[in-house]
């Protein structure tokens, strides 16, 4: 064995013990150079010198507001084109079939829009667009009337 093929030892640095008199070469004014503000006390990064911080700059953003984006999931028709004849269409079908993730269901309302065209017959028992219900009763489906809003 030989001094180069030792594994090298990880060391760590002490902290820096300051005001311990002039001897320990850190004493008097301990590393914080002379008079001023910054010499006496803690100053915030945020500190600008007096001047209005930025922060109070900015003009007031009062809540946090809608964090997910859009309030609710638009589902529209052609997404319902997996679905066969006289299938129940809801939550808990959507997210079977994979149109929306189980998450995404718990945060937000869905919505069944017009946009496509439907060829089977759906029971649709989620709030749909007004196009949207025409499309379906056109092809024969049902939409529960409770449920449905306008646009």
């Amino acid at each position: 064995m030989r001094l180069h093929s030792l594994p090298q030892q990880i060391t760590f640095k002490a902290k820096k013990r300051v005001g311990r008199g002039h001897g320990s070469g850190k004493g008097k004014t301990s590393t914080r150079g002379t008079k001023g503000q910054k010499a006496r006390e803690k100053v915030q990064t945020s500190f600008e010198g007096g001047q209005l911080r930025f922060i109070k700059r900015l003009p007031f953003r009062r809540g946090v507001g809608n964090r997910s984006g859009e309030e609710t999931i638009a589902v529209n028709l052609d997404d319902l084109k997996t679905f066969t004849k006289g299938s129940k269409v809801n939550v808990v079908s959507l997210i079977e079939a994979g149109i929306v993730s189980a998450g995404e269901a718990k945060k937000r309302k869905i919505k069944v829009l017009g946009e496509g065209e439907v060829s089977v017959a759906l029971k649709v028992e989620l709030p749909t667009s007004r196009d949207a219900a025409e499309k379906i009763k056109a092809a024969g489906g049902q939409v529960l009337e409770n449920s449905s809003s306008s646009n």
